[in-house]
Formats: C-alpha cells, structure tokens, sequence
C-alpha cells in the first residue's frame, strides 16, 4: 500500500505498456492509457497542452470534453493515479515508471567513471525500447529521443570499459548501440577495437567489412580517414601474428 493509501502503482512503458497496483496488473482502456502515457512522459502539464498533443485533429470544445471524460474515467477507476491541480493534470509522484529508472541510469553516466557499474546500465538500457507499436506523433518523437538517448548511453559505457581494459562489456555495449545505430561510426570503431584487443582480429575485420559493405550500400559513402586507419593498425597486427589469419 502507497503512503497516500490507494496502492502502490508500477507503469511499464518500455517493451509494453503495463499498469499494476500491489503487483496485480490492472485493465485500462486504450484512451486512458495514453492520458497516463503522456502525464508519465511529459511530467505535469496544463490541460491546453494534453488536448494538443492527444487530441490535435478535434475541435477545442470536443477535446476538452475527451479529457474531461478520460481524467473522470481514470480517477474513478484507479483513484490516487493522477493528481488534479485544476488547470494542471500530473502523475502520482509515487508511482513507479520504468522509463524514469532508464533515464535515471543514464544521467549516472554523465558523472566521472562508471565505478564498476557499466555492466548494470548495459542491462538497464538493453531492452529499453519504448513503447513499440504505438505511432501517433508524439510516442514517435519520445521513441527517437529515447534511441538517441541510450546511443548516447551505449557510447561512453563501450569508451569507458575499453579504458579500463573490460572488453567483453565494451564489445557488447557497443553491439547494442549498433542495434540501434547499424551506421554510427564511433561504435563500430570500439567494436573493432574491443575484438582486436581481446586478441579477435578477425572478427574486428568482418565488423568493419560489413560496416563497410552497408554505408556504401545505404548511403553511398566511404569509411572516414579515422576509421580506416584504425582498420590498418588491426592488419600491422594481424601480421605480428598470423596465426590469427583473416
């Protein structure tokens, strides 16, 4: 039970949308869940802002009274959820959004080194896709701030492990922001780095390769100087040791 007495609500955006009370998953219509949606994204908003972004196609009168009918429906449903503060409409500062550990998470990373915690964020911000299979405008642009957010994220967990010399989570950071950029230069060149330093030469050639292959074919362009001479390094390498033949 939450300290205000209506329960202790947890609300998964990422992956799927999901709303418990007391760990008992709780039913809610489509309408509602993007009221609860865009308060748990957005943070208090005015009502002028919530008829906006839910409803931009209907008139004023009309979305007014579709948010006037969803904030009746979910407080009756679900009371202690929102908190009405008559023009300003906000979430329960106590319920749990997964999203808000995310970014949380993330903002640790902009403080000096990972103090041994980049394997924790990594599996923190792995799956960490919001929202999938929802396109209206306004879930699209929080979808694209979140991927960038987490490139982001996935880019200095991959740097500071390879300072550190732990590359088998400065290989998979890397992978992952890959997953989500498959052209994004800065991590293939850790990609490369952590499989040449782990003695994998071959395997940092094959990443660049197929890098190499896909932004020509997508993008019609070369590999930037930088890059390339990376590359190079690998092969002066590879050829201190060909037993490690590519």
């Amino acid at each position: 039970m939450g300290e205000d007495g209506y329960g202790h609500f947890q609300l998964r955006l990422l992956q799927t949308w999901q709303l418990s009370r007391d760990a008992e998953v709780v039913h809610v219509a489509a309408r509602q869940q993007r009221l609860i949606t865009a308060l748990a994204i957005t943070g208090p908003r005015p009502r002028s802002f919530l008829v906006g972004l839910l409803w931009p196609d209907k008139a004023e009168a009309r979305a007014l009274e579709s948010l006037r009918v969803s904030v009746h429906l979910v407080s009756r449903q679900l009371p202690g959820l929102l908190v009405n503060d008559g023009a300003v409409l906000s979430l329960n500062g106590q319920v749990d959004v997964d999203l808000h550990r995310v970014r949380a998470g993330i903002r640790t990373l902009g403080q000096p080194g990972l103090n041994g915690n980049a394997a924790s964020c990594l599996a923190l911000l792995r799956d960490a896709e919001l929202l999938p299979g929802w396109y209206e405008d306004w879930v699209l642009f929080e979808q694209g701030r979140l991927s960038q957010e987490r490139l982001h994220a996935f880019n200095i967990i991959a740097r500071e492990s390879l300072a550190r010399g732990d590359y088998e989570t400065a290989l998979e950071a890397s992978q992952a922001a890959l997953e989500v950029e498959p052209l994004y230069e800065s991590a293939v060149a850790l990609l490369i780095q952590s499989e040449s330093r782990q003695g994998n030469a071959v395997a940092a050639l094959r990443a660049f390769e197929k890098y190499r292959t896909k932004l020509q074919e997508e993008m019609g362009l070369t590999p930037s100087d930088a890059i390339l001479r990376l590359v190079n390094e690998v092969r002066e390498s590879q050829s201190s040791h060909p037993g490690d033949a590519y």
